[in-house]
Protein backbone atom coordinates (compact mmCIF):
# COMPACT_ATOMS: atom_id res chain seq x y z
CA UNK A 1 0.00 0.00 0.00
CA UNK A 2 1.50 3.25 -0.89
CA UNK A 3 0.80 6.71 0.13
CA UNK A 4 -0.75 9.01 -1.89
CA UNK A 5 1.08 12.22 -2.27
CA UNK A 6 -0.75 15.98 -2.90
CA UNK A 7 0.41 19.15 -3.56
CA UNK A 8 -2.22 21.84 -2.98
CA UNK A 9 -5.56 20.40 -2.93
CA UNK A 10 -9.21 20.34 -2.85
CA UNK A 11 -12.44 17.89 -4.55
CA UNK A 12 -11.21 14.58 -6.11
CA UNK A 13 -12.65 13.63 -10.28
CA UNK A 14 -14.94 11.22 -12.25
CA UNK A 15 -15.42 11.71 -16.01
CA UNK A 16 -16.82 12.99 -19.55
CA UNK A 17 -15.98 16.37 -21.02
CA UNK A 18 -12.58 17.23 -22.81
CA UNK A 19 -10.42 20.38 -22.58
CA UNK A 20 -7.63 18.43 -23.29
CA UNK A 21 -3.55 19.20 -23.56
CA UNK A 22 -1.35 16.91 -25.34
CA UNK A 23 2.12 18.16 -26.35
CA UNK A 24 1.50 21.48 -28.50
CA UNK A 25 -2.36 20.39 -28.97
CA UNK A 26 -5.22 21.72 -27.23
CA UNK A 27 -8.92 20.87 -27.32
CA UNK A 28 -11.29 23.35 -25.71
CA UNK A 29 -14.70 23.09 -24.54
CA UNK A 30 -16.56 24.65 -26.91
CA UNK A 31 -18.67 27.06 -24.07
CA UNK A 32 -15.46 27.93 -22.56
CA UNK A 33 -12.85 28.97 -25.85
CA UNK A 34 -13.60 32.51 -25.01
CA UNK A 35 -13.49 32.27 -21.60
CA UNK A 36 -10.44 35.30 -20.36
CA UNK A 37 -10.12 33.94 -16.96
CA UNK A 38 -8.62 30.67 -17.66
CA UNK A 39 -6.16 29.18 -15.19
CA UNK A 40 -3.75 26.39 -15.84
CA UNK A 41 -3.55 23.38 -13.97
CA UNK A 42 -0.14 21.45 -14.18
CA UNK A 43 -0.43 18.17 -13.13
CA UNK A 44 2.15 15.92 -12.81
CA UNK A 45 2.13 11.99 -11.90
CA UNK A 46 5.14 9.56 -10.60
CA UNK A 47 5.04 5.72 -10.13
CA UNK A 48 5.98 4.32 -7.69
CA UNK A 49 9.75 2.86 -7.52
CA UNK A 50 10.49 -0.35 -9.65
CA UNK A 51 7.42 0.59 -12.54
CA UNK A 52 8.93 3.94 -14.16
CA UNK A 53 8.94 2.70 -17.53
CA UNK A 54 5.25 2.25 -16.96
CA UNK A 55 5.01 5.65 -17.72
CA UNK A 56 4.17 5.98 -21.13
CA UNK A 57 1.70 8.68 -23.37
CA UNK A 58 -2.34 8.46 -23.34
CA UNK A 59 -3.00 7.74 -19.65
CA UNK A 60 -5.90 10.26 -18.93
CA UNK A 61 -5.75 12.60 -15.96
CA UNK A 62 -9.66 13.77 -15.03
CA UNK A 63 -10.26 16.92 -13.76
CA UNK A 64 -14.00 17.40 -11.92
CA UNK A 65 -15.58 20.91 -11.24
CA UNK A 66 -18.21 19.56 -8.37
CA UNK A 67 -20.12 23.22 -8.40
CA UNK A 68 -21.03 22.94 -11.79
CA UNK A 69 -21.41 19.27 -12.35
CA UNK A 70 -18.36 19.34 -15.11
CA UNK A 71 -15.30 17.06 -16.15
CA UNK A 72 -12.47 17.77 -18.13
CA UNK A 73 -10.01 14.91 -19.56
CA UNK A 74 -6.43 15.33 -20.80
CA UNK A 75 -4.01 13.23 -21.81
CA UNK A 76 -0.49 12.69 -20.57
CA UNK A 77 2.75 12.63 -21.98
CA UNK A 78 6.11 11.65 -20.51
CA UNK A 79 7.64 14.49 -18.27
CA UNK A 80 10.63 12.66 -17.15
CA UNK A 81 10.97 8.60 -18.34
CA UNK A 82 13.92 8.27 -15.76
CA UNK A 83 11.96 9.43 -12.82
CA UNK A 84 9.05 7.67 -14.27
CA UNK A 85 6.59 11.22 -14.40
CA UNK A 86 4.17 11.49 -16.43
CA UNK A 87 2.20 15.23 -17.05
CA UNK A 88 -0.83 17.30 -18.61
CA UNK A 89 -2.00 20.50 -18.55
CA UNK A 90 -5.70 21.88 -18.12
CA UNK A 91 -6.75 25.15 -19.16
CA UNK A 92 -10.03 25.87 -16.76
CA UNK A 93 -12.47 28.44 -15.16
CA UNK A 94 -11.90 29.77 -11.22
CA UNK A 95 -12.97 26.83 -8.77
CA UNK A 96 -12.58 24.04 -6.66
CA UNK A 97 -11.62 20.79 -8.85
CA UNK A 98 -11.27 17.27 -7.64
CA UNK A 99 -8.08 15.78 -9.85
CA UNK A 100 -7.67 11.65 -10.63
CA UNK A 101 -5.41 9.52 -12.70
CA UNK A 102 -6.02 5.80 -13.26
CA UNK A 103 -4.01 3.30 -15.06
CA UNK A 104 -4.59 -0.19 -15.48
CA UNK A 105 -1.59 -2.35 -16.92
CA UNK A 106 -2.09 -6.23 -16.79
CA UNK A 107 -2.35 -7.39 -12.96
CA UNK A 108 -1.72 -4.07 -11.43
CA UNK A 109 -3.61 -0.42 -11.72
CA UNK A 110 -2.02 2.77 -10.82
CA UNK A 111 -4.21 4.70 -8.91
CA UNK A 112 -3.85 8.75 -7.37
CA UNK A 113 -6.28 11.46 -6.77
CA UNK A 114 -6.55 15.17 -5.04
CA UNK A 115 -9.53 16.68 -3.84
CA UNK A 116 -10.41 20.00 -3.35
CA UNK A 117 -7.70 21.95 -5.77
CA UNK A 118 -8.24 25.52 -5.85
CA UNK A 119 -7.93 27.26 -8.69
CA UNK A 120 -7.64 31.31 -8.16
CA UNK A 121 -5.99 33.77 -8.97
CA UNK A 122 -3.25 32.09 -11.09
CA UNK A 123 -2.27 29.35 -12.71
CA UNK A 124 -1.33 25.80 -10.42
CA UNK A 125 0.55 23.16 -10.30
CA UNK A 126 0.20 19.86 -8.01
CA UNK A 127 1.74 16.84 -7.93
CA UNK A 128 0.44 13.23 -7.58
CA UNK A 129 2.32 9.68 -6.59
CA UNK A 130 0.77 6.90 -8.02
CA UNK A 131 0.27 3.67 -6.12
CA UNK A 132 -0.20 0.52 -7.04
CA UNK A 133 -2.19 -2.52 -6.46
CA UNK A 134 -3.61 -6.02 -7.55
CA UNK A 135 -7.22 -6.59 -8.33
CA UNK A 136 -8.88 -8.50 -5.80
CA UNK A 137 -10.66 -12.13 -6.08
CA UNK A 138 -13.64 -10.94 -4.07
CA UNK A 139 -15.35 -7.64 -4.91
CA UNK A 140 -17.76 -5.25 -3.52
CA UNK A 141 -20.71 -5.61 -6.46
CA UNK A 142 -23.33 -3.68 -5.22
CA UNK A 143 -24.87 -1.08 -2.86
CA UNK A 144 -28.25 -0.14 -1.95
CA UNK A 145 -28.42 1.93 0.53
CA UNK A 146 -30.61 5.63 -0.08
CA UNK A 147 -34.07 4.07 0.13
CA UNK A 148 -37.45 4.36 -1.93
CA UNK A 149 -40.69 5.68 -1.25
CA UNK A 150 -43.69 4.26 0.27
CA UNK A 151 -46.34 4.39 -2.48
CA UNK A 152 -49.07 4.15 -2.63
CA UNK A 153 -48.69 5.33 0.93
CA UNK A 154 -47.10 8.34 2.05
CA UNK A 155 -43.87 8.62 3.33
CA UNK A 156 -40.37 7.35 2.46
CA UNK A 157 -38.16 4.38 3.53
CA UNK A 158 -34.84 3.47 4.27
CA UNK A 159 -34.54 0.44 6.59
CA UNK A 160 -33.68 -2.01 3.24
CA UNK A 161 -29.93 -0.93 3.00
CA UNK A 162 -28.14 -4.22 1.33
CA UNK A 163 -24.93 -5.61 -0.65
CA UNK A 164 -23.76 -7.66 -3.18
CA UNK A 165 -20.30 -9.16 -2.75
CA UNK A 166 -18.89 -11.28 -5.81
CA UNK A 167 -16.31 -13.91 -6.63
CA UNK A 168 -14.38 -11.82 -9.87
CA UNK A 169 -11.90 -15.06 -9.92
CA UNK A 170 -11.86 -17.89 -11.28
CA UNK A 171 -11.33 -19.52 -7.96
CA UNK A 172 -13.81 -20.53 -5.44
CA UNK A 173 -13.55 -17.89 -2.56
CA UNK A 174 -14.82 -18.72 1.22
CA UNK A 175 -16.03 -16.21 3.12
CA UNK A 176 -15.33 -17.38 6.35
CA UNK A 177 -13.10 -15.03 8.64
CA UNK A 178 -13.75 -12.24 6.17
CA UNK A 179 -14.84 -8.80 8.19
CA UNK A 180 -16.87 -6.24 6.88
CA UNK A 181 -17.05 -2.93 8.29
CA UNK A 182 -17.70 1.31 7.71
CA UNK A 183 -15.06 3.62 7.50
CA UNK A 184 -15.42 6.63 10.01
CA UNK A 185 -17.27 9.51 9.33
CA UNK A 186 -20.33 7.72 8.61
CA UNK A 187 -20.87 10.65 5.73
CA UNK A 188 -18.68 12.13 3.09
CA UNK A 189 -19.79 15.52 3.73
CA UNK A 190 -18.28 15.15 7.83
CA UNK A 191 -15.43 16.80 8.93
CA UNK A 192 -12.78 13.82 8.68
CA UNK A 193 -10.16 14.21 11.70
CA UNK A 194 -8.05 10.79 10.52
CA UNK A 195 -6.47 12.85 7.52
CA UNK A 196 -4.05 15.36 7.58
CA UNK A 197 -2.81 18.51 5.87
CA UNK A 198 0.68 19.41 4.85
CA UNK A 199 0.96 23.17 5.31
CA UNK A 200 4.71 23.33 2.82
CA UNK A 201 3.52 20.57 -0.01
CA UNK A 202 -0.59 20.88 0.54
CA UNK A 203 -0.05 16.78 0.88
CA UNK A 204 -3.32 15.29 2.18
CA UNK A 205 -2.28 12.62 4.29
CA UNK A 206 -4.16 9.59 5.41
CA UNK A 207 -3.24 7.59 8.14
CA UNK A 208 -1.60 3.67 8.25
CA UNK A 209 -4.87 2.33 9.57
CA UNK A 210 -8.80 2.73 8.45
CA UNK A 211 -11.01 3.63 11.56
CA UNK A 212 -13.54 1.71 11.31
CA UNK A 213 -16.72 2.73 13.16
CA UNK A 214 -19.27 1.52 15.47
CA UNK A 215 -18.48 -2.24 14.90
CA UNK A 216 -16.83 -5.06 12.84
CA UNK A 217 -18.64 -7.85 11.12
CA UNK A 218 -17.30 -11.03 10.47
CA UNK A 219 -18.49 -13.88 8.71
CA UNK A 220 -18.21 -17.27 10.66
CA UNK A 221 -16.99 -20.60 9.58
CA UNK A 222 -14.07 -22.98 9.74
CA UNK A 223 -12.15 -22.46 6.64
CA UNK A 224 -14.18 -23.63 4.24
CA UNK A 225 -18.10 -23.25 5.41
CA UNK A 226 -19.47 -20.87 2.93
CA UNK A 227 -17.54 -21.12 -0.70
CA UNK A 228 -18.51 -18.23 -3.22
CA UNK A 229 -18.05 -20.14 -6.83
CA UNK A 230 -16.12 -18.05 -9.69
CA UNK A 231 -19.06 -15.55 -10.59
CA UNK A 232 -21.14 -15.93 -8.49
CA UNK A 233 -22.71 -13.46 -5.83
CA UNK A 234 -23.76 -13.06 -2.31
CA UNK A 235 -26.64 -10.72 -0.92
CA UNK A 236 -26.08 -8.99 2.62
CA UNK A 237 -28.62 -7.62 4.01
CA UNK A 238 -27.57 -4.51 5.89
CA UNK A 239 -31.42 -3.73 7.74
CA UNK A 240 -34.45 -5.72 7.73
CA UNK A 241 -33.84 -9.78 6.01
CA UNK A 242 -37.80 -9.19 5.61
CA UNK A 243 -39.49 -8.85 2.11
CA UNK A 244 -39.72 -5.60 2.61
CA UNK A 245 -42.14 -5.31 -0.75
CA UNK A 246 -44.89 -6.87 1.38
CA UNK A 247 -45.78 -3.53 2.64
CA UNK A 248 -44.18 -1.32 0.25
CA UNK A 249 -43.82 -2.50 -3.63
CA UNK A 250 -40.94 -0.30 -4.38
CA UNK A 251 -39.04 -1.46 -2.06
CA UNK A 252 -36.91 -4.73 -1.73
CA UNK A 253 -36.89 -8.66 -1.05
CA UNK A 254 -33.98 -8.92 1.71
CA UNK A 255 -36.01 -12.51 2.70
CA UNK A 256 -33.59 -14.01 0.32
CA UNK A 257 -30.58 -12.43 1.21
CA UNK A 258 -27.54 -14.96 1.60
CA UNK A 259 -26.31 -13.62 4.86
CA UNK A 260 -27.39 -11.28 7.67
CA UNK A 261 -25.41 -8.26 9.42
CA UNK A 262 -27.37 -7.78 12.32
CA UNK A 263 -27.35 -9.39 15.76
CA UNK A 264 -30.36 -8.58 17.93
CA UNK A 265 -28.41 -8.88 21.13
CA UNK A 266 -26.26 -5.66 19.90
CA UNK A 267 -28.95 -4.08 18.15
CA UNK A 268 -32.16 -4.33 19.41
CA UNK A 269 -33.83 -1.20 17.01
CA UNK A 270 -36.57 -3.23 15.14
CA UNK A 271 -37.28 -0.47 13.46
CA UNK A 272 -33.83 -1.20 11.76
CA UNK A 273 -33.45 -4.74 12.54
CA UNK A 274 -37.08 -7.06 12.59
CA UNK A 275 -36.70 -10.80 13.44
CA UNK A 276 -34.95 -11.90 10.17
CA UNK A 277 -37.30 -14.50 7.61
CA UNK A 278 -37.00 -17.96 8.87
CA UNK A 279 -35.90 -18.73 5.19
CA UNK A 280 -32.09 -17.34 6.42
CA UNK A 281 -30.31 -20.00 8.68
CA UNK A 282 -29.20 -18.43 11.63
CA UNK A 283 -25.18 -19.98 10.46
CA UNK A 284 -25.66 -17.00 8.09
CA UNK A 285 -25.84 -14.33 10.71
CA UNK A 286 -23.04 -12.62 11.10
CA UNK A 287 -20.89 -12.23 13.93
CA UNK A 288 -20.20 -9.24 15.66
CA UNK A 289 -16.21 -9.22 16.66
CA UNK A 290 -16.33 -5.90 18.59
CA UNK A 291 -19.08 -3.46 19.25
CA UNK A 292 -17.05 0.03 19.85
CA UNK A 293 -20.28 2.75 19.42
CA UNK A 294 -23.22 3.61 20.90
CA UNK A 295 -25.97 2.91 18.62
CA UNK A 296 -29.06 0.85 18.47
CA UNK A 297 -29.67 0.16 14.81
CA UNK A 298 -26.27 -0.21 12.70
CA UNK A 299 -25.55 3.24 11.27
CA UNK A 300 -24.76 2.96 7.70
CA UNK A 301 -24.81 6.04 5.38
CA UNK A 302 -27.77 6.68 3.38
CA UNK A 303 -26.42 9.23 1.62
CA UNK A 304 -22.59 8.25 1.59
CA UNK A 305 -20.85 4.99 2.99
CA UNK A 306 -17.56 4.21 2.94
CA UNK A 307 -17.56 0.41 2.88
CA UNK A 308 -14.86 -1.66 3.46
CA UNK A 309 -14.00 -5.70 3.25
CA UNK A 310 -10.67 -6.49 4.88
CA UNK A 311 -9.22 -10.17 6.82
CA UNK A 312 -6.88 -10.30 9.92
CA UNK A 313 -3.42 -11.15 8.91
CA UNK A 314 -0.78 -13.12 11.02
CA UNK A 315 -3.48 -12.98 13.97
CA UNK A 316 -7.13 -13.64 14.46
CA UNK A 317 -9.76 -10.27 13.95
CA UNK A 318 -10.46 -11.39 18.01
CA UNK A 319 -6.58 -11.33 19.42
CA UNK A 320 -5.79 -8.64 16.81
CA UNK A 321 -8.88 -6.31 18.88
CA UNK A 322 -8.04 -7.14 22.32
CA UNK A 323 -4.53 -5.38 21.88
CA UNK A 324 -4.19 -2.37 23.48
CA UNK A 325 -3.90 0.89 21.56
CA UNK A 326 -6.32 -0.59 18.45
CA UNK A 327 -9.59 0.89 19.59
CA UNK A 328 -9.29 4.66 20.48
CA UNK A 329 -11.75 7.36 20.83
CA UNK A 330 -12.27 9.68 17.94
CA UNK A 331 -10.44 13.36 18.43
CA UNK A 332 -13.12 15.47 19.77
CA UNK A 333 -15.86 13.25 20.56
CA UNK A 334 -17.16 11.75 23.99
CA UNK A 335 -19.07 9.01 22.30
CA UNK A 336 -17.61 8.06 18.86
CA UNK A 337 -14.62 5.44 19.21
CA UNK A 338 -12.81 3.29 16.34
CA UNK A 339 -10.96 0.14 15.45
CA UNK A 340 -7.77 0.86 14.33
CA UNK A 341 -7.48 -1.91 11.30
CA UNK A 342 -4.37 -1.94 8.86
CA UNK A 343 -4.86 -0.76 5.32
CA UNK A 344 -2.81 -3.43 4.43
CA UNK A 345 -6.06 -5.90 5.36
CA UNK A 346 -8.32 -4.70 2.72
CA UNK A 347 -9.61 -6.61 0.23
CA UNK A 348 -11.96 -4.03 -1.23
CA UNK A 349 -13.35 -0.67 -0.51
CA UNK A 350 -15.86 1.32 -1.86
CA UNK A 351 -16.29 4.91 -1.28
CA UNK A 352 -19.61 6.62 -1.70
CA UNK A 353 -20.27 10.86 -2.44
CA UNK A 354 -23.70 12.32 -1.48
CA UNK A 355 -24.89 13.86 -5.00
CA UNK A 356 -26.64 16.64 -3.18
CA UNK A 357 -23.57 18.32 -2.00
CA UNK A 358 -19.80 19.80 -3.22
CA UNK A 359 -18.32 19.34 -0.01
CA UNK A 360 -17.58 15.38 -0.07
CA UNK A 361 -14.02 14.30 1.34
CA UNK A 362 -12.34 11.56 0.54
CA UNK A 363 -11.93 8.94 3.40
CA UNK A 364 -9.80 6.46 1.72
CA UNK A 365 -6.30 6.74 0.77
CA UNK A 366 -5.88 6.30 -3.25
CA UNK A 367 -4.46 2.61 -2.75
CA UNK A 368 -7.62 1.49 -1.63
CA UNK A 369 -9.78 3.48 -3.73
CA UNK A 370 -8.23 6.38 -5.79
CA UNK A 371 -12.63 7.79 -6.84
CA UNK A 372 -15.85 7.75 -5.59
CA UNK A 373 -19.62 7.06 -6.69
CA UNK A 374 -22.05 9.72 -6.79
CA UNK A 375 -25.71 8.84 -5.19
CA UNK A 376 -27.75 11.00 -6.78
CA UNK A 377 -30.04 12.08 -3.93
CA UNK A 378 -32.26 9.38 -1.42
CA UNK A 379 -35.48 7.64 -1.96
CA UNK A 380 -35.23 7.15 -5.53
CA UNK A 381 -34.79 3.32 -5.10
CA UNK A 382 -31.71 3.55 -7.04
CA UNK A 383 -28.61 1.02 -6.57
CA UNK A 384 -24.41 1.47 -6.55
CA UNK A 385 -23.46 -0.94 -9.36
CA UNK A 386 -19.90 -1.86 -10.48
CA UNK A 387 -19.63 -1.87 -14.57
CA UNK A 388 -19.54 -5.59 -16.13
CA UNK A 389 -16.98 -6.28 -18.22
CA UNK A 390 -18.23 -8.42 -21.30
CA UNK A 391 -14.86 -8.76 -23.06
CA UNK A 392 -13.61 -10.16 -20.07
CA UNK A 393 -16.55 -12.41 -19.07
CA UNK A 394 -16.41 -13.71 -22.58
CA UNK A 395 -13.12 -14.94 -22.15
CA UNK A 396 -12.96 -16.18 -18.79
CA UNK A 397 -16.69 -18.04 -19.33
CA UNK A 398 -17.98 -16.35 -15.93
CA UNK A 399 -19.33 -13.39 -14.62
CA UNK A 400 -16.72 -10.29 -14.84
CA UNK A 401 -16.75 -6.95 -12.87
CA UNK A 402 -14.50 -3.97 -14.07
CA UNK A 403 -12.12 -3.64 -10.39
CA UNK A 404 -9.63 -0.89 -11.17
CA UNK A 405 -9.95 0.19 -7.54
CA UNK A 406 -10.74 3.28 -8.57
CA UNK A 407 -14.76 3.90 -7.97
CA UNK A 408 -15.24 6.45 -10.79
CA UNK A 409 -14.18 4.56 -13.25
CA UNK A 410 -15.66 1.08 -11.84
CA UNK A 411 -19.25 2.02 -10.56
CA UNK A 412 -22.50 3.79 -12.13
CA UNK A 413 -26.04 4.17 -10.73
CA UNK A 414 -28.47 2.46 -11.58
CA UNK A 415 -32.07 3.65 -11.67
CA UNK A 416 -33.24 0.88 -9.60
CA UNK A 417 -32.18 -1.99 -7.41
CA UNK A 418 -31.08 -5.46 -8.69
CA UNK A 419 -33.05 -7.01 -6.43
CA UNK A 420 -35.78 -5.77 -8.79
CA UNK A 421 -34.73 -7.05 -11.83
CA UNK A 422 -36.94 -10.56 -11.68
CA UNK A 423 -40.11 -9.29 -9.70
Amino acid sequence: MKRISIHILMPLATIATIIALCTGCMELDAERQYDSSLHTLHVTALYPAGFESYATEGTEFVAMDDNMGRSYTAKAVVADAEKGMIAADFRLSEGLYNVAVSDARGRYTFNASADQVRLASGDVAIELRLAESLASPLIIKEIYCGGCTKLPFEGTYAVDKYIVLHNNSAETYYLDGLCIGVIEPYNSTAANVWIERDETTGETVFPDFLPIGECIWQFSGNGSDFPIEKGEDVVVAINGAINHTAQYPNSVNLENADFVCYAPVFYGNTTYHPTPSDKIPTSHYLNVVVKVGPANGYPFSQTSPGVILFRAQECTIQEFVAREGVIVQKPGSTIISVVKIPRAWAIDAVEVFDGTSSQNRKRFASSLDAGYVYLSNTYLGHSLMRHYDEQASAEAGFAIYVDTNNSTNDFYERDKASLKDNE
